[in-house]
């Protein structure tokens, strides 16, 4: 299968994303320390909004037609893509939130999911806890991937593994993460799972959102009536997590983390390299 040299970004390119990589970050990190029962997706998606725009950049979410939102805020069996609501979060409740900026062109596009704190609900905090923290952790392990790989697609035999390792959790198929640049979706597509092509060579100018989607059933979802929201078809819980990720003539670094990957990646023997 060939590709166009296009998805491959020039030195001076992959710098201009690391603003709009950080911005992505603050404005998530603002979020994450708002969540608490009682607040609404909403309110979230206006905290977001200003993190983003006092930081100089245009919330690029907002720039997909039909969507007006900063964030897209999914709870419990919603996947993917949920519009923010006015629907307050409740104690236990899984959230996946994600968000990303533009600044000067260039984009970024990164994603997490939290547990609402439950004192009275310990196991449902546990089971759901869990299932985050596969979730994130084979992030880490397709990143940590895609740090050594000579092509793309073995980034999704790395989170397959991870998830298989962990338990009877299911991997979306029917959506994948994407090249990212100057337009938030971008060749190639970054599958989650094994695919049957190597996918293009990695080599430095590669930059690329890896977001598994794991649940806690059947990987059958539908699309909610407001023709955005993804939800699980069986109801069962799910989880959503994503960096975008440049690889340069160094080593790798997570555009969309403070640290550039170093804490998530260093149990896993990979050590992130600033882009120069």
């Amino acid at each position: 299968m060939a590709f166009r040299r296009s998805i491959y970004k020039s030195p001076a390119e992959l710098r201009s994303m690391q603003a709009p990589g950080l911005l992505t970050a603050s404005a998530l990190e603002a979020v994450r320390r708002a969540i608490r029962p009682g607040i609404t997706p909403l309110e979230l998606d206006a905290i977001a909004e200003k993190t983003i725009r006092d930081g100089g950049g245009i919330p690029n979410f907002q720039l997909v037609p039909g969507y007006s939102h900063t964030l897209c805020v999914s709870v419990n069996a919603d996947v993917v893509h949920g519009i923010p609501s006015t629907v307050p979060l409740a104690p236990g409740d899984i959230v996946s939130v994600d968000a990303g900026a533009e600044i000067s062109g260039w984009n970024g596009d990164s994603a997490f999911t939290v547990v609402v704190p439950d004192a009275a609900n310990a196991e449902l905090v546990a089971s759901r806890t869990r299932l985050s923290d596969v979730t994130e952790q084979s992030l880490w392990h397709g990143i940590a991937a895609l740090a050594r790989a000579k092509h793309l697609n073995e980034v999704g035999d790395a989170v397959q593994r991870y998830v298989e390792s962990q338990g009877d959790y299911g991997i979306l198929t029917d959506y994948v993460g994407h090249g990212i640049g100057r337009t938030m979706h971008e060749d190639p597509p970054v599958f989650n799972y094994r695919v049957r092509q190597k996918g293009p060579d990695v080599k430095p100018g590669l930059v690329v959102a890896i977001e598994p989607m794991i649940v806690e059933g059947s990987i059958d979802t539908i699309v909610q009536d407001d023709d955005w929201t993804v939800t699980t078809e069986d109801g069962l819980d799910a989880a959503h997590w994503e960096h975008s990720v440049a690889v340069h003539a160094g080593g790798i670094w997570v555009l969309t983390a403070e640290d550039g990957g170093a804490a998530g990646l260093a149990p896993l023997g990979v050590v992130p390299v600033p882009i120069p």
